[in-house]
């Protein structure tokens, strides 16, 4: 059974950094791309930055120049998001993705929260 599961969240002050993880297992092979998504309060889910299986990245145009996506190249499974210069609206439930172009499922984690005070 494969999990997803995000950690790393909490309060910060605007300007401020804070680094999430991601950890995904139950699987032996995905080939997968690595996503993390985020939630504002009363707002739609929204993506924010991706790892593809090749090692490519994307980012969100609000996330730019500030936030960094990584995974740890000894265990594919192990997913980072850096986050500096927050802003307050960057507060939100980010949710790490997980998705297996083997048998074309996506895997989402339960998300962490990120807190912002200005």
């Amino acid at each position: 059974q494969v999990q997803v599961v995000e950690s790393g969240g909490g309060s910060v002050q605007a300007g401020g950094s804070l680094r999430l993880s991601c950890t995904a297992s139950g699987y032996i092979y995905c080939r997968q791309d690595m996503s993390w998504y985020r939630q504002p309060p009363g707002k739609e889910r929204e993506f924010v930055s991706t790892i593809a299986w090749d090692g490519s990245t994307t980012y969100a145009d609000s996330v730019k120049g500030r936030f960094t996506i990584s995974q740890d190249n000894a265990k594919n499974n192990k997913l980072y998001l850096q986050m500096n210069i927050l802003k307050p609206e960057d507060m939100a439930m980010y949710y790490c993705k997980m998705k297996c172009w083997v048998n074309g499922v996506d895997y989402w984690g339960k998300g962490t929260l990120v807190a912002i005070s200005s």
